[in-house]
């Protein structure tokens, strides 16, 4: 919505306008009848920026997973629905890994935010040493065993147009994927 004394600043609630008034009244200027009759009012661009979200972290070295945080940056427009790319490359140095995107939690139940894994399926052919996190989480029961490090995000919906922050509340889901792939 636009300030109606002098059409030039742009809220995004009432609220905001309301709260703004204090700064914004000392620039208002009411524009003249004849300036507005034929203005159309478009919103100023959308400014896309980088998310950060928290995201659960594999590595071989270490016994138990971790919360770190992830950069996500936009990618196309937001019209477009596109999902933000997670800067991952400092856990994957030999380029992007490839992707998993787990729907399903314990017992097959649909999860209302799928989880995105990220790894390297050429780990264990390189001789990554075992992910002992993973291994750890399992209890050495998995059917393939995993090598490199594994990232966690979570979807923001089923639309996966986004991301949320990821938790410990997503591990037993992650452990039924780990315990079941093959």
């Amino acid at each position: 919505m636009w300030c109606s004394r002098c059409q030039r600043a742009w809220y995004c609630t009432p609220q905001h306008l309301t709260s703004d008034w204090p700064r914004h009244r000392k620039e208002c200027v009411p524009v003249q009848p004849s300036q507005h009759c034929n203005m159309i009012a478009t919103p100023p661009p959308i400014v896309q920026q980088v998310i950060t979200v928290s995201a659960i972290l594999f590595t071989p070295e270490e016994e138990r997973s971790r919360i770190i945080s992830v950069q996500c940056r936009p990618q196309g427009t937001l019209s477009q629905g596109m999902c933000p790319v997670p800067q991952l490359q400092e856990y994957f140095p030999e380029g992007m890994p490839s992707t998993i995107i787990l729907t399903q939690g314990l017992n097959g139940e649909p999860l209302r935010f799928p989880l995105h894994i990220w790894y390297c399926p050429a780990a264990l052919q390189r001789g990554s040493p075992v992910n002992r996190a993973i291994y750890r989480i399992t209890s050495g029961a998995a059917a393939k065993v995993w090598c490199g490090p594994v990232v966690v995000l979570k979807f923001n919906g089923s639309r996966r147009q986004g991301y949320s922050d990821a938790g410990s509340n997503d591990l037993p889901a992650l452990s039924a994927y780990f315990l079941a792939y093959k």
